[in-house]
C-alpha cells in the first residue's frame, strides 16, 4: 500500500525511532528488526519471526520475540492485528491507512485501499453525527472458482 522502501532503509527507520525513544538496540532486537524490515508489507506472526530469528541466532527465544514485538507495538513502530481465527500478526506502522482482505483458505492478508469505502464511511458517520477518529476494516473471503 505504501511506497516500497529498501529493507536497509526500513531497518534504519526502526532503529532511529527506537533510539529516539530511549530503547537500546540489542543484538536480538536488531535481528528481529532486520526480519521485520525484510518482510516489507507482509504480516508475519510471532512464530514466523521466531523461526527466522532462530536461524540467524539459535540463542533467541520465543519469549524474546514476544517481548520485542510488544515493545515495538508500545513504541508505535508496528501494528498488531488479530485476524479472526488466527494468531496475532504484525506490520509496519508507518504506512498510509489501508484495509485488509483475509483469504480464509490460505491465510494470505491482502492490503487494499478504496476511496469509495472511505467516502462512504465518512458519509455514514456524518449522517449519524460522528467524526471518525479511527477505524479498521477486515474482509474475509475465499477466491472464486475460475470459469
Amino acid at each position: 500500500m505504501t511506497e516500497k522502501k529498501a529493507p536497509a532503509a526500513i531497518l534504519a527507520g526502526y532503529e532511529t525511532l527506537l533510539r529516539e525513544q530511549g530503547v537500546r538496540i540489542t543484538r536480538p532486537r536488531r535481528i528481529i528488526l532486520t526480519i521485520l524490515s525484510e518482510v516489507g508489507t507482509g504480516h508475519p506472526d510471532a512464530l514466523e519471526i521466531f523461526r527466522r530469528a532462530a536461524e540467524r541466532d539459535p540463542s533467541i527465544s520465543l519469549s524474546t520475540v514476544y517481548r520485542t514485538m510488544k515493545l515495538l507495538q508500545e513504541k508505535g513502530t508496528i501494528q498488531r492485528h488479530v485476524f479472526e481465527g488466527g494468531p496475532a500478526r504484525f506490520e509496519q506502522a508507518d504506512g498510509a491507512h489501508h484495509d485488509h482482505l483475509i483469504d480464509l483458505d490460505s491465510g494470505e492478508v491482502v492490503e487494499f485501499r478504496s476511496e469509495r469505502i472511505e467516502a462512504l464511511q465518512d458519509e455514514i458517520a456524518e449522517r449519524l453525527g460522528y467524526e471518525i477518529v479511527f477505524h479498521r476494516l477486515e474482509l474475509y473471503g475465499r477466491k472464486r472458482p475460475k470459469g
